[in-house]
């Protein structure tokens, strides 16, 4: 007989978490909903159920935590996470001669910065001094450098 008096005791709360499931559920944002979840503990342990299933859900006020918005960033690609202020690309020359690459080949750049070929792929182009070149970054984040007067982009890592 008491354990049963226990079982109703803590039944109660059980019920109003479920009203509040349903309350969450139904929030459109993925983050509001999330906050949302989060709250139910708080929300039955505090206070009683009936109170807990009058009041608003926590969401319409909180603020997305930092995991729940990591959780729904999730298998987004880099371009869909990238902010739209983010350059995808730059443009600059590379300073001095140039005829080729291999793996490992550092390019310095007019800007200043210093790019090494970050994968297996040689490639030789005419012996052409001050090349313009491109960096670009494809939809996973990868950095491939496109030199004048070649159609080979090799894999590039900033290095400076």
């Amino acid at each position: 007989m008491k354990a049963l008096l226990v079982l109703l005791a803590v039944a109660g709360p059980a019920m109003a978490d479920d009203a509040a499931l349903l309350r969450c559920r139904a929030i459109p944002d993925v983050g509001g909903r999330v906050a949302c979840y989060d709250a139910i503990p708080v929300a039955a342990a505090v206070k009683p159920p009936a109170a807990a299933a009058a009041t608003p859900p926590a969401a319409a006020v909180a603020p997305v935590a930092p995991a729940a918005q990591a959780a729904a960033n999730f298998g987004l690609s880099a371009t869909q996470l990238r902010k739209p202020d983010e350059p995808t690309g730059l443009e600059s020359t590379l300073v001095g001669r140039i005829d080729g690459w291999s793996p490992g080949t550092q390019f310095r750049l007019a800007n200043g910065q210093v790019w090494r070929v970050a994968d297996e792929s040689s490639g030789s182009v005419n012996e052409v001094e001050n090349p313009k070149v491109k960096i670009t970054r494809n939809a996973v984040g990868t950095m491939f450098l496109e030199i004048e007067g070649t159609n080979q982009a090799p894999r590039v890592r900033r290095v400076q």
